[in-house]
């Protein structure tokens, strides 16, 4: 369903027009489509960063970083377009993000450096958080929470094939004469077609209200996470964990988040992350397991393809085909999720089983080395598809189900905005991790050899290049390591699954407004196409 406003169309403030399943597929489309470009940009280059790495003369740090900075801009950008989209077009955000996608994409394909790289994903990243947070929203507008299971499974496909096609063709093109360079014109021609689907098959109500953008508290919230990030990527290789400069960078970051609360609270007119949205125990508790969700699926993706690259010394093509053995698992637990919790209503038992699995699944990955049976690793990743699968769009579907449809955007964005976050704070304490303990045992073995390491202790060489030897005391020490990046996030996960088992039961609306003979209750709630009066089956909603 979708709620229209005075528009051509003329269809009167708070009517609810129907949409049949045909018109919301057909709607859909240049949406996924989208989501699909999103998806690419980090999934594409997972299988490139060793090889792009080593030919930029990078780091492990630099490794992740190049990651981070994709995900700290999906974070800090998510609540921004969520709010936004409250106020303005939805469909015209979603092609300024496909713009500044595509902007990114071409920069970071003639990158000469690193810190060029970097840059172009931070805005990469920007055009990717926008995507993101604005495909559910806009699906969580058209389609009522108790429909959107089904739907919902289509995104967790739409993801599943991302994932498998993009580091495997992402490691075909870099195996071939094109380099790690046309990874990044892969998405180019899809971004261009979801712009063309979605200015023909998207029509939503155009939104007309006073935009008060939160400047200061945007400020704020990037300027503190930002901290909190550098500080666990760069604590202990470039810094000591207790220096001076760790205790003046979390200060620092304490600080300026504590000023973003004030701000969020009680200065700014129109908030990006709300804090009243979190007097709802559902939201409180789906936002925590959503973040911890984020650590595991960021981490397991992201180190999963550099085990197999650099600890089993695959090509980025066969590191890609590897990752088909998780992706099956999600994509299969995505969509028969989504179509049961459609039927019944029912979504807890799936999030509760899901998260459990993403336990059992992190645990047997924490057991992995260099010498595991290929089997049994992809037997793991699978429990740990199945698991992901199961929880990562229910999370937003209980969060999208807790709030009244003209809030829709923004607690979409807050739910996206924790997991991306906990997925950049993942990645960079777990890359900091791993560069530690790889360097450590790197030395170590190395002088077992009667071999002196030179160069950056996080370098990550030419593994090709190595002798025998040296390669096998390399391959060695990744595979060890890895397994220690799972050991630290399965605890993470079990806190996850705390959190689901505490959520209460709530069934789940089966419309997303008023009745259509209902009439408009007053002029601050009717503003807009987008907003929908408050009625007693919205108010239903307050857990």
């Amino acid at each position: 369903m979708t709620q229209t406003a005075p528009h051509p169309e003329n269809h009167h403030p708070g009517e609810i027009q129907q949409m049949t399943h045909r018109e919301i597929l057909t709607a859909m489309s240049g949406l996924l489509l989208a989501m699909f470009v999103a998806m690419l940009s980090s999934t594409v280059v997972t299988n490139a960063l060793p090889r792009i790495v080593a030919d930029l003369d990078g780091s492990q740090t630099g490794y992740t970083w190049v990651v981070v900075a994709t995900l700290l801009a999906t974070t800090v950008s998510t609540p921004l377009w969520g709010k936004m989209s409250d106020l303005v077009s939805k469909k015209g955000l979603v092609q300024v993000a496909l713009v500044l996608y595509t902007i990114a994409s071409v920069i970071a394909s003639f990158a000469p450096s690193m810190e060029v790289l970097i840059g172009a994903r931070v805005l990469q990243g920007l055009g990717a958080g926008g995507i993101l947070a604005l495909v559910q929203v806009v699906i969580g507008t058209i389609v009522s929470p108790r429909e959107r299971g089904r739907y919902s499974g289509y995104i967790g496909a739409v993801f599943a094939v991302a994932t498998v096609s993009g580091p495997l063709i992402g490691g075909v093109i870099v195996d071939s004469a094109l380099g790690w360079r046309g990874v990044f014109w892969l998405g180019l021609p899809f971004a261009v077609a979801a712009f063309v689907v979605l200015q023909r098959t998207l029509h939503l109500p155009t939104v007309r209200r006073e935009v008060h953008p939160d400047v200061l508290g945007s400020f704020l919230v990037v300027g503190g996470v930002s901290l909190l990030l550098i500080w666990v990527s760069l604590a202990g290789d470039q810094f000591a964990w207790g220096s001076l400069t760790t205790v003046l960078m979390v200060a620092g970051a304490v600080v300026v988040l504590a000023a973003a609360v004030l701000v969020e609270g009680k200065v700014a007119r129109d908030p990006i992350i709300p804090l009243d949205l979190f007097r709802d125990r559902t939201i409180v508790l789906a936002v925590i397991a959503s973040a911890l969700v984020g650590v595991a699926m960021f981490g397991s993706t992201v180190y999963l393809s550099q085990y197999f690259q650099t600890a089993r010394g695959m090509s980025p093509t066969e590191a890609g085909l590897m990752t088909v053995c998780m992706v099956g698992g999600l994509l299969v637990s995505s969509i028969v999720s989504g179509r049961v919790i459609t039927a019944n209503g029912r979504w807890k038992p799936w999030l509760v089983g899901g998260m459990a699995l993403v336990v059992v699944g992190l645990g047997l990955l924490s057991t992995i080395d260099e010498t595991t049976s290929l089997v049994v690793v992809g037997a793991f990743m699978a429990v740990l598809g199945v698991g992901m699968g199961s929880t990562m769009q229910n999370l937003v579907l209980v969060v999208q189900n807790a709030v009244p449809l003209h809030r829709i955007g923004v607690a979409s964005s807050v739910a996206a905005f924790f997991r991306t976050l906990g997925g950049s704070i993942g990645v960079s304490a777990l890359g900091a991790l791993l560069s530690h303990q790889v360097a450590g045992k790197i030395a170590s073995g190395l002088a077992d050899l009667g071999v002196s390491a030179t160069g950056s202790s996080s370098a990550l060489a030419d593994l090709d290049s190595l002798p025998a030897p040296v390669l096998a005391v390399v391959e060695a020490a990744y595979g060890e390591s890895f397994a220690h990046v799972f050991l630290v996030a399965a605890p993470l996960a079990v806190i996850a699954l705390v959190a689901v088992l505490a959520m209460p039961k709530v069934e789940l609306r089966t419309s997303n407004g008023p009745v259509r003979e209902e009439p408009a209750q007053d002029a601050a709630s009717t503003d807009d196409g987008d907003r929908a009066p408050r009625t007693a089956a919205a108010a239903t909603l307050d857990v």
